[in-house]
C-alpha cells in the first residue's frame, strides 16, 4: 500500500480516470456493434453517423489512440461498403 501522500492521491486519481475510460470504451464498443449488426446499408450508415463522433471523442480524450480511431472508422466504412455491394439492386425501372 502506498504511504506517500502523493502516491495515495495518484491511486485515487487513477481509479477515477480508469472508471471514466471504461465508460467511454464501453460506449465505443456499443456504437461499433450497432453498425456491424445493422441489416441494411441505410441502417448501418445511420448508425455510423452516430458512431463517428463517439469514436473521435474517445480519441480526443486519450482513451484510444488517434490511429486506432482512424482504423475503427475505416473498418466500419468498409463494412458499410460491403453491405451496399451485397444489397439487392432496387427496381428503378
Amino acid at each position: 500500500m502506498a504511504t506517500h501522500k502523493s502516491a495515495i492521491k495518484r491511486i485515487k486519481t487513477s481509479r477515477g480516470e480508469r472508471a471514466r475510460n471504461r465508460q467511454w470504451k464501453s460506449r465505443l464498443r456499443t456504437v461499433m456493434k450497432a453498425v456491424r449488426e445493422a441489416q441494411t446499408p441505410e441502417a448501418a450508415a445511420e448508425a455510423f453517423g452516430k458512431a463517428q463522433p463517439i469514436i473521435d471523442r474517445t480519441a480526443r480524450r486519450g482513451v484510444i489512440h488517434k490511429n486506432a480511431a482512424a482504423r475503427y472508422k475505416s473498418e466500419l466504412h468498409a463494412h458499410i461498403a460491403r453491405l451496399t455491394a451485397s444489397a439487392p439492386a432496387s427496381a428503378t425501372s
